[in-house]
């Protein structure tokens, strides 16, 4: 079939398994020139199939010549309808690291579930023996709870209704979002999806199963952002749930120091996600950040990012340099004075009238298309391609 993105709102609901190919072919690329000097040798990645957590498969494969086993959850095509993005960047990535004599498994499951995490204790032990990195990269919108129920993560302040200007990306429309505060549940479902408690179970399943190695370390992901998007981010919902990651962390790290290991929470820089797509007022500031970051030539995807992450600061030799808080902080460039007063003056001006000379609206769009393997270099989205795609052959 000739495949074309069929966008509504922030989801696209088809993907393009060429263009998915492409892009992971162009991160696998970026990895092994910077042809990092030291790095695990067997990696788990939870949540690998697409943003942060595909870009740390591919740092740990290409870059580091790592083993490694990717959770994810995602739909295969058939003749009627393509796979998601995610199965094609995964079917991709398992065909480049067979081709590079690099050991690379799936496991298409609800990572959410204790079958999961065991089936992917006993694949580790298989193929493995033991991983010495665990990355959790985990981004759901739901959790299946052990009696049944079902926790949703709500995006919504907390306390006070949040007004502040949003953008439509498709149309470039800047007008202003109001959105009521969550009540109680919406905040503790929040932080049972989002937060760290399932991060922890990982830890414990691989613990138990005797396929964590000694000296393992385990690197969970966060977003602080600017004072401007705090109130939809930080201080509400998801923000509990990043205190709650970011506690767990502190347990985690304490337990498994004693053994030689480690636990860190990355705080990384923004960049369009299907998590970020979602939340109002992100798309416009993500917007005019990328603009300001490409004028000061500091602007980083995620593969950049985790190539810095794995070569400056996980294995970099010597103790990791951390916040206050205990965190790493890849999101230095991006939280620079000057990044965000200039950013915070566009804020001030920016409008449906101005946003065309003030944000990067065309980067942030290629950017989100290209999640779906779409508007990639050099692919020829006329042609007939076939959608399905096998995950591991």
């Amino acid at each position: 079939m000739v495949i074309k993105p069929r966008v509504r709102g922030f989801i696209c609901t088809t993907a393009h398994p060429v263009g998915c190919a492409r892009e992971v072919e162009r991160q696998a690329e970026v990895a092994r020139r910077r042809g990092l000097p030291a790095g695990p040798k067997a990696a788990l990645v939870v949540g690998s199939s697409m943003g942060y957590g595909l870009s740390s498969r591919i740092t740990a494969a290409f870059g580091c010549g790592a083993g490694t086993l990717g959770v994810f959850l995602e739909r295969p095509g058939s003749e009627k309808r393509t796979a998601t993005a995610g199965w094609y960047n995964s079917a991709a990535f398992h065909r480049l690291a067979r081709e590079s004599g690099l050991w690379a498994e799936g496991l298409d499951g609800d990572a959410f579930s204790p079958e999961v995490k065991q089936q992917a204790v006993e694949r580790v032990r298989d193929g493995l023996g033991q991983v010495d990195l665990v990355i959790y990269s985990l981004a759901a919108p739901r959790r299946t709870l052990a009696d049944g129920t079902v926790a949703k993560s709500a995006l919504k302040p907390i306390g006070e209704t949040y007004r502040n200007k949003t953008l439509d990306v498709e149309s470039g429309v800047v007008s202003e979002v109001a959105i009521e505060p969550a009540d109680h549940q919406e905040i503790a479902d929040t932080v049972k999806v989002m937060g760290g408690e399932d991060w922890q179970l990982w830890v414990d399943a691989l613990e138990e199963g005797g396929v964590l190695a000694a000296d393992a370390t385990t690197v969970a992901y966060s977003y602080i952002g600017p004072e401007l998007t705090h109130s939809i981010y930080r201080h509400g919902t998801i923000g509990r749930a990043k205190d709650h990651l970011e506690a767990t962390a502190r347990r985690l790290d304490e337990r498994l120091r004693r053994r030689g290991g480690r636990a860190l929470v990355s705080v990384n820089k923004a960049v369009v996600t299907q998590s970020s797509s979602a939340i109002p007022v992100v798309p416009l500031y993500i917007s005019l950040l990328f603009e300001v970051m490409k004028e000061k030539g500091l602007h980083e995807g995620c593969i950049e990012q985790m190539v810095r992450l794995f070569g400056e600061r996980l294995y970099a030799g010597g103790e990791v340099a951390l916040d206050a808080e205990g965190r790493i902080r890849l999101d230095d460039l991006e939280m620079r004075a000057d990044v965000q007063s200039e950013v915070q003056r566009r804020w001030r001006e920016v409008a449906s009238g101005t946003i065309s000379g003030l944000a990067d609206l065309d980067g942030y769009r290629s950017d989100f298309l290209r999640l779906f393997g779409f508007a990639v270099d050099g692919v020829d989205y006329a042609a007939d391609v076939d959608p399905v795609v096998p995950l591991e052959g």
